[in-house]
């Protein structure tokens, strides 16, 4: 074996800290409708935490009838869902807003697909027995650690309203890709939660507590928040459900092609619908041809590959975008909506590429 050859074929990912770990996938790289654990993208608050026997116990309770404890073995022998989706971090290029904010500076790598196995949180709350007075279900995991904006130590804690934890694809999961979820994404238990951004889907899940108000805490009230005001907080809203978003992922940016024809190649995705188109401009957005949009996973969660064929004989500078629409009539807009935090950048992706 050509040991060179075979190791530079390997994407890796890509560092932005260590301390906690965040680390990007390498999606300019990945062609496989379900991305390789090893290529998952890490998003950590916190260092990791230790594992513990505590770890294989979930409790559920609050404003239920029947407080319950639930192990590790007795949730595998319940009835289970499988579910392909995308995980979007809401801070995903983050790095693109202008101006500029504070934050991990994510390209277009914090996002991974995968098929994640567990057993509907319904059947846990059902059990459980519901109080009519119920309106969000919380989700405390085993990370914690200091803020920088408040005094003490956190627990990573976030809530649901009522119906998204009733959603039948509301998972306590268990698995990812088949295997045992890896624990840098949360083993033993994690919430997954479909169409929203990857904030909701608490890793190393230990105590689901139902209440009759709105949760306020850190990661709920402070954080995961749109503040479309530099000096005040007016018009905030909770980060949700994922943008309509394209990616191209070849070729790269700033890449030098020859005349010819090339292959232009990406990712297009929705947390609200199915895509039902992406087109492509090389005149700045005046006009707009199709790509070819490649038959999706099996599943109203996975993204879209697409590809355009590029014909280019004159030799100079291109600006090649994107545009995704789904099925709901979601658009890119030309320029995301801008917010303090740097959530849910969506806008109509744009690369600069030059052929001699």
């Amino acid at each position: 074996m050509n040991f060179y050859k075979s190791s530079i074929l390997k994407p890796y990912l890509t560092t932005h800290t260590l301390a906690p770990e965040n680390q990007e996938t390498p999606i300019h790289h990945i062609k496989r409708w379900v991305t390789p654990r090893k290529y998952v993208y890490r998003r950590n608050h916190f260092s990791y935490p230790t594992l513990t026997p505590n770890f294989f116990l979930l409790s559920v309770e609050g404003k239920v009838k029947h407080p319950l404890i639930f192990n590790f073995n007795t949730l595998l022998s319940m009835p289970s869902t499988t579910a392909a989706m995308v995980l979007e971090c809401s801070g995903n290029k983050r790095s693109y807003f202008d101006p500029k904010v504070y934050g991990e500076q994510w390209k277009d790598g914090a996002i991974s697909q995968g098929i994640w196995k567990g057993v509907p949180l319904r059947h846990l709350l059902t059990l459980a027995g519901l109080e009519s007075s119920v309106k969000e279900v919380v989700f405390e995991g085993h990370d914690y650690g200091p803020r920088t904006d408040l005094e003490g130590i956190f627990s990573y804690a976030r809530s649901l309203p009522l119906d998204k934890a009733l959603h039948p694809d509301t998972l306590i999961a268990y698995e990812l890709n088949g295997k045992p979820i890896p624990f840098k994404h949360g083993y033993p238990l994690r919430l997954i939660v479909p169409q929203w951004y990857g904030m909701a889907s608490v890793k190393w899940l230990k105590r689901i507590t139902v209440i009759d108000h709105e949760f306020r805490g850190p990661f709920q009230a402070i954080d995961y928040v749109y503040y479309p005001h530099k000096e005040d907080n007016s018009e905030k809203r909770p980060v949700t459900n994922i943008h309509v978003n394209s990616t191209i992922q070849q070729p790269m940016p700033y890449q030098l092609l020859d005349t010819g024809t090339h292959k232009i190649s990406g990712i297009a995705y929705s947390g609200e619908g199915k895509i039902q188109e992406v087109k492509l401009s090389f005149d700045g957005g005046k006009t707009w041809d199709s790509a070819n949009l490649k038959e999706p996973y099996n599943s109203p969660y996975s993204w879209t590959f697409w590809d355009y064929t590029w014909k280019v004989n004159e030799k100079g500078e291109y600006i090649i975008m994107s545009r995704a629409k789904d099925s709901k009539g979601n658009i890119q807009p030309l320029k995301a909506e801008w917010n303090r935090r740097g959530y849910g950048y969506n806008a109509i992706y744009a690369i600069k590429v030059k052929v001699e």
